[in-house]
């Protein structure tokens, strides 16, 4: 008989917390790295904000914050591949372009503008954000390039060449 004063650790975990736990596989890849560094610089840089005197610029990591946790979550979890109707190479590209513009011209603004230490802090933080979203959009870009290249490849050679010779162009 089981002993009430003794821990139960034997226990499996339960399954919808288990589903919350990022595989391994993916904590391991270059995009699992990536998506958890954006994840982990925002946040830092969100509780910089809070406790400068710019707190009016906090609402930039946030949403970061959020965006790269509902995308850290998702590529983990297979949505991407569950869910076909929405480009997410694009929206991710779009998402870390955007992240880096905004990063560094809010850190801009806070290493200008205010002088308190969280206030720097929180700029390092950015400028360190804007070269993680950098890298990420830059991978995305080199993968969506390779994906449009490989895609142009599957045409005839023969009737690509017959359409340039055929084309009426004034710079011959």
């Amino acid at each position: 008989m089981d002993d009430p004063d003794q821990p139960t650790d034997s226990r499996p975990a339960a399954p919808a917390l288990s589903a919350l736990i990022p595989g391994r596989e993916f904590l391991s890849s270059r995009k699992g790295q990536l998506l958890l560094a954006e994840w982990v610089v925002s946040f830092l840089t969100f509780i910089c904000y809070v406790a400068s005197t710019a707190v009016g610029l906090m609402i930039v990591p946030l949403i970061e914050f959020l965006w790269a946790l509902f995308t850290f979550y998702a590529y983990s979890l297979k949505y991407n591949e569950q869910l076909k109707g929405i480009l997410w190479p694009l929206l991710d590209f779009i998402r870390c372009v955007s992240a880096a513009i905004i990063y560094f011209v809010v850190s801009l603004v806070a290493v200008s503008k205010y002088t308190c230490g969280a206030s720097k802090a929180a700029a390092v933080f950015g400028f360190i954000a804007t070269i993680i979203f950098a890298i990420d959009f830059y991978m995305i870009f080199n993968e969506l390039t390779k994906f449009l290249k490989k895609g142009d490849t599957t045409e005839d050679p023969e009737a690509q060449k017959s359409e340039d010779e055929d084309s009426d162009s004034d710079f011959d």
